[in-house]
């Protein structure tokens, strides 16, 4: 059995705030997720704060609850600007608050030649803690707590350079007794989610701000990831993509897997290096995964087999894994553009401009020649926008002559206006010659291309419909079950308005 108990207990709240009353309420949301919360008395502004936030900690006497408690100091990557003594001073005074556990970075322990930590009064448990916040070092092959007793259980936070760092890592928690690993950065955010089901004793997530980088919220692990409650065979999927931090593909299928209470979740691949990504399908057990930017046409030379439709096309976004390990592909891009228009389009005999070149522009350019438009095609890269052109026997259209020709609808496929640059545009107001603007990007809903092209009354169709339409799609097609279709929709919508409420503040 964890030293800190089972279930949700092993999810780490992370309290970190620069005042007392804010560290007070962290504190009251947490408890309200998980019994367990680190308490980060290092983010507190001086120690008037600490004192202060202690003494009501004390009061409060919580009972069904583990606190750990941590004052690192700005070695041990912390913000605490006090020695060695303080630092053990602020533990002894948690100790005296309630709390049971602190985590000692390792830089504390080795100022303590000549003296045990447990001939400090700090709190009975140690947890014993190793930051590097560079790289993934050289690991051993078991980690045990050290044998004079210094410490109960020890924790490695290492920053994930490639998916092979976060995969090392948690083989360590497998082989490891009393062991908690946190592979740290937006590469290391899967592992992250996934190691409590590897044997790690904790999984940590802040309550507000990020406290160390590739964090999510506590609200997201527990209810949106359920990471306490994944297991061996709990079936993996994912989106793999460079950016993937902007994705929404989490929160449409694991809302899909809750609703229909299927044993999967879906997580987020930040993949710089392909073969980094398809090294680990078997280490994460993952059973298909979504493909975006930059990796929709690389990956079809790793693939078994396709799908013919995809292969005309040259572009995958759907993976399947099968049980040998081989690779299957398959493209739902095709039905969400042409989801996204059918009632806003008449496509047959329509005149319409792919902006891009890339996986989803192919994709959109097949549905649409297929559906009986004329299709140009309008791309930076010339050979690229040539080579799509002449595969669905449209027309390429140089930049310049936006300026003068009229189309029916124009389409966006490239990611200029994504998230987090949502005030840019790929294409200028006096490039806006047509009917209808769709862009493919979903994030954020309505991107400055369609703000412009609403100005100037020509009709918009946002990618939401595009993004859902084709992961909804997706869904279907690992599960083999009918996607609970209104829901995953909701889910979206709901936090695309509230993203965008709050851009407005």
């Amino acid at each position: 059995m964890s030293l800190f108990g089972t279930g949700v207990r092993r999810i780490c709240a992370v309290v970190a705030a620069s005042t007392a009353a804010e560290m007070s309420k962290q504190v009251r949301s947490a408890l309200r997720e998980t019994r367990t919360v680190e308490l980060r008395l290092d983010w507190l502004r001086n120690d008037a704060e600490r004192t202060r936030f202690l003494r009501w900690l004390r009061k409060r006497g919580y009972r069904n609850a583990c606190f750990l408690a941590t004052c690192r100091r700005r070695e041990g990557g912390g913000r605490f600007d006090g020695g060695v003594d303080r630092e053990l001073y602020w533990l002894v005074q948690a100790r005296e608050a309630g709390c049971q556990w602190c985590d000692l970075e390792v830089e504390t322990l080795r100022k303590l030649p000549n003296q045990s930590v447990r001939e400090c009064p700090v709190p009975r448990r140690v947890l014993l803690s190793v930051h590097d916040f560079d790289r993934t070092p050289v690991l051993p092959k078991s980690v045990s707590p050290p044998a004079a007793g210094e410490a109960d259980a020890v924790k490695i936070a290492a920053q994930a350079r490639t998916i092979a760092d976060s995969v090392r890592l948690l083989k360590l928690a497998q082989r490891s007794k009393n062991f908690v690993a946190v592979p740290m950065g937006e590469v290391g955010l899967p592992a992250r989610i996934l190691a409590l089901r590897e044997g790690s004793a904790l999984a940590y997530a802040p309550i507000a701000e990020a406290t160390a980088p590739g964090q999510i919220s506590l609200r997201e692990m527990t209810h949106l990831y359920r990471a306490h409650t994944l297991t061996a065979k709990t079936r993996v999927y994912g989106v793999i993509g460079d950016p993937v931090g902007h994705s929404l593909s989490p929160l449409l299928h694991n809302t899909g897997f809750i609703e229909r209470r299927l044993d999967a979740v879906y997580l987020p691949f930040l993949v710089h290096r392909l073969a980094d990504f398809l090294a680990a399908i078997p280490e994460f057990g993952v059973r298909g995964f979504s493909v975006t930017l930059p990796h929709k046409q690389t990956i079809l030379k790793h693939l078994k087999e396709c799908e013919p439709l995809a292969a005309d096309i040259g572009a995958v976004n759907t993976v399947v894994v099968r049980r040998d390990g081989s690779l299957y592909g398959c493209n739902t891009d095709y039905v969400g553009v042409l989801r996204a228009l059918e009632n806003k389009l008449r496509i047959k005999g329509s005149r319409v401009l792919i902006f891009g070149a890339g996986g989803s522009a192919r994709a959109a350019a097949f549905a649409l020649a297929r559906g009986g438009a004329v299709v140009g095609v309008c791309a930076r890269r010339e050979k690229a926008a040539k080579e799509l052109a002449r595969a669905v026997g449209g027309e390429t259209v140089p930049r310049r002559a936006l300026r003068t020709e009229f189309f029916d609808a124009i389409l966006n496929s490239t990611p200029i206006g994504m998230h987090p640059h949502d005030g840019i545009s790929p294409l200028a107001p006096g490039e806006l010659h047509c009917r209808l603007v769709m862009d493919l990007i979903y994030r954020p809903e309505r991107t400055q291309l369609l703000r412009i092209a609403a100005k100037k009354g020509i009709a918009t169709v946002s990618g939401v419909e595009m993004f859902l339409a084709q992961g909804i799609a997706q869904w279907e097609i690992w599960t083999e079950k009918r996607a609970p279709e209104a829901l995953m929709r909701r889910a979206v919508r709901i936090a695309l308005r509230a993203e965008g409420k709050l851009h407005r503040r």
